[in-house]
């Protein structure tokens, strides 16, 4: 009997600590979604709060934004009635194939160009200065593609370097010592095979 009794009292204690592992895990799992809950809270009352103190600025922000993108696109700007700093024009020249500078491989690259032309100088004198430079500008774009790897061309942030060096090289051979009349080189088509 006493054998009984010792066995029924070690049973016994197993039961509450099964209930205590129990008891300290919820707990632990209602801490953490205490926490989520503050942390989504604090998050969604400064997104609020930001937007309430900006909310004026940003408007006004956005607004601008828009109509700097509509004076650069391209067709909108047959509209007289805007500043004369932000009328440009365009220009096309013709297509440059150049080998790229790869070795064992023969790939090529295809730019078509479009240049996009302050309205501080004329359209007619421009286009003459265009049309009799094109030879010199067709060379150095096809030496300087060919001077390319296709790891030079490849990405966005490469593209966009391209596009400056070739902006910079031509505002210096057409307007030599003078403010830049190019604004941008807008690609028409850059293919690579």
């Amino acid at each position: 009997m006493a054998d009984e009794d010792i066995e029924k009292n070690e049973e016994e204690p197993k039961e509450p600590k099964e209930q205590e592992e129990q008891k300290t895990s919820k707990p632990g799992l209602l801490h953490w979604i205490i926490m989520a809950a503050v942390v989504l809270i604090c998050a969604g009352s400064g997104f609020l709060l930001g937007r309430l103190f900006t909310g004026s600025a940003v408007t006004g922000t956005a607004e601008a934004s828009q109509e700097n993108q509509t004076a650069q696109q391209p067709g909108l700007l047959a509209d007289d009635s805007a500043p004369e700093s932000t009328q440009t024009w365009f220009y096309d020249l013709d297509p440059v194939v150049s080998n790229l500078d790869e070795p064992g491989v023969t790939r090529y690259v295809r730019a078509l160009l479009t240049l996009e032309v302050t309205s501080s100088v004329s359209q007619k004198e421009a286009v003459e200065l265009f049309q009799e430079k094109t030879p010199i500008l067709t060379n150095w774009l096809t030496i300087f593609l060919a001077s390319l790897s296709i790891e030079d061309i490849r990405g966005d942030k490469n593209l966009r370097r391209i596009q400056s060096q070739i902006l910079d090289a031509f505002n210096e051979e057409l307007f030599p010592d003078q403010k830049p009349k190019i604004k941008h080189i807008l690609f028409k088509e850059f293919a690579i095979q």
